[in-house]
C-alpha cells in the first residue's frame, strides 16, 4: 500500500513538471526565512537593552543579515549572539555602533545623518557657486562701468588741460612782446646796486635783446647780460656794453 502511494506521489510530482517543483521550493524558502526572522526579532525585541533600537534582521536560508545601529560594541554583539537561532549557521552582522543611539533610540541614525549631510553640503556648494557666479558677475559690471567712467574721465581731463595749454599759450604770446620785454629788463636793472652809474640801453626785436652802452664794471656787465638772458621770452642776448663812466 505504501509503495503505491509514494508512486502516485512521484508520478504527480512528475506530471506537475520541473517549473512547478522549483515554485513551491521557493515559496518554501521564503516561508522558513520569514519563519527565522520572526524568532530572531522576538529575541531581539524580548532583551531589555536591545528592544530600544531598531534593528532589522533579513535572513537567506542559514544566513542571518543585521542591519541599524546600537550605542555600544556590547549592544552589538549581543544582537549577533540572538540571532543564531536553530536554522542559521553565519551572522552577517552589519549593525553600527553610534553613542547618540544611547539617546534617540532609533536605528539607520549614522545613515540618516550622513545622508542629511550630504543634502546640506551639497545646498551649500550650489550657493557657494551660486554667490560666486553672481560676485563675478557684479565685479566684472563694476569694472567694466569703473573703466568706462575712468576713460570718460581722463579723457575730460584731457581735452580741459589741451584747452587751458592753449589759454595759456594764447594768452603768453600776447603778453611777451619785445616792448614787454625792454621794459622788464630795464625795470629789473634799477634797483642793482652793480649797475648804479651806468647808462645801459635795452632794444629787443623779435625776441633778440641788445645791451648797449656803458657800465661802471665787469661786475656790473655781467650783471645786465644775466638779467636780460633770464627774462621771460628772451631767445637771444647781443651784448654791446662797455666799461667806463656815464656819457655825458
Amino acid at each position: 500500500m505504501t509503495t503505491f502511494i509514494g508512486s502516485v506521489v512521484c508520478a504527480g510530482l512528475l506530471a506537475m513538471g520541473p517549473a512547478a517543483v522549483s515554485a513551491q521550493t521557493s515559496t518554501a524558502s521564503a516561508q522558513a526565512n520569514k519563519s527565522t526572522d520572526a524568532r530572531i526579532m522576538q529575541r531581539l525585541k524580548a532583551d531589555p537593552s536591545l528592544k530600544r533600537y531598531n534593528i532589522k534582521v533579513s535572513v537567506d536560508g542559514s544566513i542571518a543579515t543585521l542591519s541599524g545601529t546600537v550605542a555600544t560594541e556590547a549592544d552589538r554583539s549581543k544582537a549577533a549572539d540572538l540571532a543564531m537561532v536553530s536554522g542559521v549557521t553565519r551572522v552577517d552582522n552589519q549593525i553600527l555602533v553610534d553613542l547618540n543611539a544611547a539617546t534617540t533610540g532609533t536605528a539607520g541614525t549614522v545613515e540618516r545623518k550622513t545622508k542629511e549631510g550630504a543634502e546640506k553640503t551639497k545646498s551649500g556648494v550650489d550657493k557657494a557657486i551660486d554667490k560666486t557666479e553672481q560676485g563675478a558677475t557684479k565685479a566684472y559690471e563694476k569694472s567694466k562701468q569703473g573703466g568706462k567712467k575712468a576713460a570718460e574721465k581722463t579723457k575730460d581731463g584731457l581735452d580741459k588741460a589741451a584747452d587751458k595749454t592753449g589759454e595759456g599759450l594764447s594768452k603768453a604770446g600776447q603778453a611777451v612782446t619785445d616792448g614787454w620785454i625792454s621794459t622788464k629788463i630795464n625795470a629789473d636793472m634799477v634797483n642793482e646796486d652793480t649797475l648804479k652809474g651806468s647808462d645801459v640801453k635795452v632794444e629787443t626785436k623779435d625776441h633778440v635783446v641788445t645791451l648797449s652802452g656803458t657800465v661802471m664794471s665787469e661786475a656790473g656787465r655781467a650783471r645786465a647780460v644775466q638779467i636780460a638772458k633770464t627774462t621771460k621770452g628772451v631767445t637771444r642776448v647781443v651784448d654791446r656794453l662797455t666799461i667806463g663812466p656815464k656819457r655825458q
